[in-house]
């Protein structure tokens, strides 16, 4: 993946990241992931979406994709015990390992983890939540938007992962369907008027949209 930020940055976010504590959990779960190239957004998206959760007072959490719970963990400590997070993911063996990773980080946030199409699941769910996060296979991203602006009661806050593609989307002779996805999925984000939209240049591009009115 290239360097979205100027490396210098990019590496001096991470050195004061790395000055605030954050669990052991959380840290083994960043060096599996290095090892092992397991997506996640790592710490400095995982703090910023966090720090927003705190400032909204967010209690309920929709995650479409949630890999072996690494956001998850920043989002139960943003909200308590008090809160409630819903994940989603394909995979069986990854809901073992994200509850293992639970316990480990002694997280009190009640976590409903279920196992198929992160979409499907959305759609037999109600709302209203106050933060959905969207980190799925690239070339669904666009239907994500209609079911975030269901599910979100107003002022929540849609965040989507990997908006920025490894640079890929300004690159037009790329045109495979994950990277058509992610830039269909900015055009539409940005030009639905449901949503007060922008793209934070971190890691690998987040986009953070805010649901206006009704």
């Amino acid at each position: 993946m290239p360097n979205i930020l100027n490396p210098e940055l990019e590496s001096y976010l991470h050195r004061l990241e790395n000055t605030v504590p954050r669990s052991e959990t959380l840290q083994t779960m960043e060096t599996y992931a290095k090892e092992k190239s397991f997506p996640i957004v790592g710490p400095l998206v995982g703090r910023m979406m966090a720090t927003v959760a705190l400032s909204i007072g967010a209690k309920r959490v929709l995650e479409l994709g949630s890999g072996f719970g690494y956001s998850a963990i920043w989002f139960a400590w943003a909200i308590g015990r008090n809160g409630s997070i819903v994940c989603t993911d394909g995979d069986e063996k990854n809901r073992g390992m994200a509850q293992e990773n639970f316990r480990n980080a002694k997280v009190s946030t009640p976590i409903e983890f279920k196992v198929g199409d992160a979409l499907s699941i959305s759609r037999t769910l109600s709302g209203p939540f106050d933060i959905v996060f969207c980190d799925i296979d690239k070339h669904e991203y666009p239907d994500a938007i209609d079911e975030a602006a269901r599910l979100l009661h107003p002022d929540g806050v849609f965040f989507t992962d990997n908006t920025l593609w490894s640079a890929k989307i300004v690159d037009v002779s790329i045109t495979d369907k994950y990277t058509e996805g992610v830039r269909e999925f900015n055009r539409r984000l940005f030009t639905d008027r449901r949503f007060s939209s922008t793209i934070l240049p971190i890691r690998d591009g987040v986009a953070m949209a805010v649901k206006i009115g009704q």
